[in-house]
């Protein structure tokens, strides 16, 4: 399974304005909307990180996208991925082949409770290291402009998000609760495997009783991932037989 982590930077829009506070622009004042300027890119467990800016910004991620079984972002479902379909839209370009979305902003939000979400406060709170210090909205407007020192800064800025939303990821994984089924990209029908992870350290961990049956509970030693049996144990110990009589 082809896993990504993704993150986008985009110019902000520019209008006529009156005033500094509760505007409301109406669409003959807005000169020019924002758009993706750039984005890293990182596929998990590989050490290069991919950076991309300009005019090869649809094209690249569209192949990207297409590529991964799943997409890792912080905001991504509100923020990162409609921008980049519109972009990839506006571009004349069909969607990306399907892929599924780990968006970490909503694992953070319901599981823990911290007086801010954003990246760099959960980052630094989690110890996981912090986001690259620059000047601010200087920064895309001198980026805008065509500043090479300012795009080389925007560089390592966008590469530094992309690492830590990964670290992130790890370090949050047993905790999400939709993670794609990795066990099923594992050759192995015999052992238990990690949904979260597909580790093959998985130990038993007493059982769970549902409205259904009792079911074999399991604990992932690799990233904490406490999971459920797919079978009750009658239906568990019917297949055991099944298999031993095939063989």
């Amino acid at each position: 399974m082809r896993i990504l982590t993704l993150d986008i930077e985009t110019t902000p829009n520019l209008a006529d304005v009156w005033g500094l506070w509760k505007q409301n622009v109406s669409l003959n004042q807005l000169r020019e909307s924002g758009y993706v300027m750039c984005f890293a890119a990182k596929w998990l467990g590989d050490r290069r990180t991919m950076f991309v800016k300009g005019s090869d910004v649809a094209l690249s991620a569209h192949h990207l996208m297409s590529e991964a079984d799943a997409i890792i972002t912080y905001n991504g479902i509100g923020f990162d991925l409609p921008y980049l379909n519109s972009m990839i839209l506006d571009a004349g370009l069909t969607p990306p082949i399907p892929y599924k979305s780990i968006d970490l902003l909503p694992v953070v939000r319901k599981e823990f409770k911290y007086p801010s979400y954003k990246l760099q406060y959960v980052a630094n709170r989690l110890r996981l290291g912090g986001k690259l210090e620059h000047e601010g909205h200087e920064l895309w407007i001198k980026c805008r402009n065509g500043d090479e020192k300012a795009w080389a800064k925007m560089e390592k800025y966008n590469r530094q998000d992309v690492k830590l939303t990964e670290k992130l990821y790890l370090k949050i994984l047993p905790w999400i609760k939709n993670h794609p089924n990795m066990g099923l990209f594992h050759p192995s029908n015999t052992m238990p495997v990690c949904t979260n992870c597909g580790g093959v350290n998985v130990v038993k961990n007493g059982t769970r009783m549902t409205q259904t049956g009792i079911y074999q509970r399991y604990y992932c030693n690799g990233c904490g991932t406490h999971l459920r049996g797919r079978y009750t144990q009658v239906d568990a110990s019917i297949r055991k037989n099944i298999l031993r009589q095939a063989t």
